[in-house]
């Protein structure tokens, strides 16, 4: 077991990452720290995606030097999905800063619960 963990310490490091962005994302009240949490679990996504993506001793595939053998290259699935998950978390962190400015200024405050109670007087 303990060997395991030495061996996948990037898939390990993913996962306690992917723990403490979905404990923020849970327990903080405020809007930026969600979106922060957020973020922190996108990360470990990537890194999760990256570390199985990649295969000791292989290379990028790129045709270099003649060799067209499949086992000299790694998947480059993994780091396309990767790239363009970093694409659209970019778009939606930005939509996500975007919508809470529009809240801070009507609202006055970033806490996700005062603003509840301030919906809940106005009846929406």
């Amino acid at each position: 077991m303990g060997t395991n963990l030495f061996i996948n310490y990037g898939e390990a490091v993913a996962m306690i990452l992917f723990g403490i962005g979905f404990g923020n994302l849970l327990l903080q009240p405020n809007l930026i720290k969600k979106i922060i949490g957020l973020n922190i679990m996108d990360t470990a996504i990537y890194l999760f995606l990256a570390e199985k993506g990649y295969i000791r001793g292989r290379v990028a595939p790129i045709i270099a030097d003649g060799v067209q053998s499949m086992e000299a290259y790694i998947n480059p699935i993994p780091s396309g999905l990767v790239l363009t998950g970093i694409v659209v978390s970019v778009s939606v962190s930005a939509l996500m800063l975007a919508l809470t400015i529009r809240l801070y200024r009507r609202y006055h405050t970033l806490d996700l619960d005062e603003i509840s109670k301030r919906l809940r007087k106005e009846g929406l």
